[in-house]
């Protein structure tokens, strides 16, 4: 049964009830894309809750979610749709002699003869959907350019078959961790969100809500030690899953508090490259307090 929101308050109360926290921005822009219609491109680092969003939206409308993960060198028939070569080589070898080609491509360039990709599948589908274009910012300018009649129209144009338009409309949200700046004909045509990472008393109730058993001093440490991790210069900076597995971790071992010794241990669920342990290490586990003797 698909949820057709009132109000922003609605999306809010709705988003939380699936276990994301939105910021008062976040609950506004999917509001407006529930009932505008328009594509939202969401910005900001990696590991902030983009790709998250777009599926607490689906659980939350009761929609299917349908992903294209994006990649440098997606091309149409990854995206869109391929034919069928196979089956249409069948198709040809079952054709008598003595038929015109005329009536073979006819006859081969029908729907039964299409493979259709994420961004089909998503016009095509008779149940409206979320389709989710993931780290657009991997993708060149001829991509996104392929991209913009789907966004303006909710069509898409097959040579062989004409315009396919969207039987419902999608709620579409194209992700970007800002690698690259993207064409202002795409931004034109998309609600804008910026997210970041969240303060700690926001990060704070959002391990609360994944880890309800841990500690309350514990959970206020974890959040103090992460945010003190993404000051540093990283390779990586620790996203807000990763805070999320570490209060996991930590439950998991008992830990009742997060001295030197607990993080030496298991700060690699934050932090996972060689030379930012070094650097976590020496600028924030010395900060700790000390591991009290038995």
């Amino acid at each position: 049964m698909s949820t057709d929101p009132n109000s922003v308050e609605e999306v809010a109360a709705g988003l939380r009830g699936v276990g994301y926290l939105p910021g008062d921005s976040t609950a506004l822009v999917s509001f407006l894309a529930a009932k505008l219609g328009k594509p939202v491109l969401v910005e900001g680092p990696a590991g902030v809750g983009k790709t998250e969003l777009a599926k607490a939206l689906a659980k939350y409308l009761g929609r299917e979610l349908v992903r294209l993960q994006c990649y440098e060198g997606l091309d149409e028939a990854k995206a869109l749709y391929e034919w069928n070569y196979r089956k249409q080589l069948l198709r040809i070898q079952t054709e008598s002699g003595d038929t015109g080609w005329d009536a073979v491509q006819d006859d081969i360039f029908g729907e039964q003869f299409l493979l259709a990709r994420p961004l089909l599948t998503a016009i095509a589908s008779p149940e409206p959907v979320v389709l989710l274009i993931d780290e657009i910012d991997k993708t060149d300018q001829e991509f996104e350019a392929m991209l913009l009649e789907l966004l303006s129209d909710f069509q898409i144009t097959i040579p062989e078959l004409g315009r396919v338009e969207a039987r419902t409309h999608p709620v579409v949200l194209l992700t970007s961790n800002n690698s690259r700046e993207l064409t202002e004909a795409l931004k034109r045509r998309c609600l804008y969100l910026w997210l970041d990472y969240p303060d700690p008393e926001h990060e704070l109730e959002i391990v609360r809500m994944h880890s309800p058993e841990l500690p309350e001093t514990v959970a206020r440490k974890l959040v103090e030690v992460v945010q003190l991790v993404r000051e540093l210069d990283l390779k990586k900076p620790p996203s807000i899953a990763e805070s999320i597995d570490w209060a996991r971790a930590l439950l998991l071992l008992g830990a009742t508090q997060i001295d030197q010794t607990v993080f030496r241990e298991t700060m690699s669920v934050i932090v996972k490259h060689r030379t930012d342990l070094d650097t976590v290490a020496e600028r924030v586990g010395v900060r700790l307090e000390p591991a009290q003797a038995a």
